[in-house]
Formats: C-alpha cells, structure tokens, sequence
C-alpha cells in the first residue's frame, strides 16, 4: 500500500506545486481533483488541479512529465458530484463532465476515476435504483471503453436539512452495495472504500472489507468522531453528531481496518483525506494535516 492524500485540501496550489510538495514530503502518489473550473457549490468540491474541460494532448503530455520529474503517480482522478441530481439540466452537465475525466484518465496513465453515484434526496431507494438504470449504463459504458474502474465513494452526502432524508449519495451501505453491483456485469464499478463513512453509521468496516475487498479499487483514509452528547440530544435521525477528523482522532479502528484490507490482499493507494475544520486555518495547518496523518498511518503502512 502506498500512503498518499487527496489534492483538494491544496485547493490553492498549482498542479506542479501540489506534486512537488508530495514529493518533498516523502508522499509516492496523489488523487488529483478535476471539478470543472469554476465556483464550488460546497466545500471541498470545485477544485480542479488537472482540468479536463480542455484536454489536449499537449495538456497530457505536461502532466505526464510532472509525473516523471516529480517521481509521484496519481492513484486516481476525483470528481464528486450528484449525477442523479434533481434538475435534469444538471445531470446532464455532470454526466457529460464525468465522461470527460474518464476520458483523459488513460491519456496520463491513470486506471481510476472516484466519484459519487449521486442520488435524489426526496426520492425512495427503489426510484433511486430505477434512476441508476436510467444514467449509469451510459457512465459504465464509458468507463469501459477507456479501460478505467470507477471507484464509488460510499458516503451518505448528508449534513444539512436540504439533504434530509435520504442524502445526496446513494450506495452507502453493503446491502446497497450489493444492489449495485448486481445492475452491472463485470468489474469496472468498484468502491473508493472509506472507513469514516461507516464508523458513524456503525457498519462493521473490516467485515466490510472483507466482504467486497475484490471491488475496492482506491482508499480514503479519514477518521469520525461521534460527539456522544450530541447524539444523545438528537438521536441517530438528527444531525451534527459526528464529524470528520484526521486519522487517528476519531472512533475508526484503524489496526481492524488495515487487517482487513492486507487480508483482502489490497495493495493500492490509501489517500488521506483532510476535512477536519481544526486544521484548515492556514495553508501551513492543511501541510500539517496531511504530515500528521502520515506519520499516524505509517504504523500500518511501513
């Protein structure tokens, strides 16, 4: 396994810059984001270090030889938007988006392209599915033809009253994982498997692993913490009651979890992934996150 992290928390670094630092810091790959340019609609999201709007050769190519002089691979190319938007004018923008990133994956080497499978927070999972019929044979179809897995991030995507009940992300949990997979034949949809995301639903993340270590294509490594009092005020239905730490700070099993996967025999990218608000004060804070993270998981991974 190879510790790397998520470009996005660099949002405001160059492409060279953001490998350049992972190389300086010792960081063998990087998951490069590629949000379309523009304002981001939440946090996190809109950061576009790689932008495939216009991906031209030459754009390949300058990429490819960051990649060589840097000695830093890119584990994978991220997009996380909700293809199964409401307003079909956006679904149709993402879709198209999305098809773009797969596209230019194999132009610079890369074999995985992470993003969400979307869903409409108002809608039930069996609409949801039927919606999935609907926009991913297209996606799949794509992903195909350039030879590229898609890695399914497994969170909720659900934080405020506007995503209320169902979240904005539809496969977030093995019996949904299962529905899935079981709409596609063969291997080209897999699971960007993050441990954060099944720690506060209380979804045992090694049996997890264990189950659908074929499908795991990429890793995230981000801890939860449950805030006990505030869940005894709300309960499980409300919100606020957990939030993203750096690994390490939270309530993950971590020594459970890379059990797992070392079981499962996964030997890919685990990328960190900073979304604790604790340490994004300052660019020096964000550098300092992903040290500490680093230095916390390398326990696991020597």
């Amino acid at each position: 396994m190879q510790i790397g992290f998520v470009s996005a928390i660099l949002h405001d670094l160059s492409l060279e810059e953001v490998l350049a630092f992972a190389a300086d810091e010792g960081f063998p790959c990087v998951e490069l984001m590629c949000w379309p340019p523009g304002r981001a609609d939440r946090r996190y999201a809109g950061v576009a270090h790689l932008d495939v709007t216009n991906f031209t050769d030459e754009t390949a190519a300058h990429l490819r030889d960051l990649v060589r002089i840097h000695g830093v691979a890119i584990s994978g190319l991220g997009y996380y938007p909700n293809p199964l938007d409401p307003n079909p004018d956006h679904r149709a923008v993402v879709a198209e988006h999305l098809k773009k990133v797969i596209r230019a994956a194999p132009r610079v080497g890369v074999r995985v392209v992470n993003t969400f499978i979307g869903r409409d927070p108002c809608k039930g999972v069996g609409a949801s599915l039927g919606q999935v019929r609907e926009v991913w044979p297209g996606l799949v179809a794509e992903a195909e033809a350039a030879g590229v897995k898609l890695g399914i991030e497994h969170c909720p995507m659900l934080f405020g009253e506007d995503e209320w009940p169902g979240g904005k992300n539809l496969p977030t949990s093995p019996a949904l994982w299962r529905e899935l997979f079981g709409l596609f034949q063969g291997h080209t949809l897999g699971l960007n498997f993050d441990p954060s995301h099944l720690v506060w639903q209380f979804i045992d993340c090694g049996r997890a692993v264990r189950e659908f270590g074929p499908r795991i294509v990429h890793v995230h490594a981000k801890d939860e913490r449950i805030d006990h009092d505030r869940l005894y005020e709300v309960g499980v239905l409300g919100l606020g009651w957990h939030k993203p730490k750096l690994p390490g700070l939270g309530d993950v099993k971590w020594g459970e979890f890379f059990a797992a996967l070392t079981d499962v025999g996964y030997t890919g990218p685990v990328c960190i992934e900073v979304e604790d608000r604790a340490y994004e004060g300052s660019l020096d804070d964000r550098k300092r996150a992903l040290r500490q993270s680093r230095k916390f998981l390398e326990q696991f991974v020597g």
